[in-house]
């Protein structure tokens, strides 16, 4: 569980990296999608 939560970068080879992350709180998404909204959605 304790994997999910944290940041980390797993070095592939040849320069290569797969980054995990945290997922954003749901509250927190809803806020960006009130402030921010898509673009031409009122056409």
């Amino acid at each position: 569980m304790a994997d999910d939560k944290t940041y980390r970068a797993e070095y592939q080879g040849s320069g290569t990296f797969v980054f995990s992350k945290p997922k954003r709180k749901r509250t927190k998404v809803r806020q960006s999608q009130l402030k921010n909204p898509q673009r031409g959605s009122r056409k």
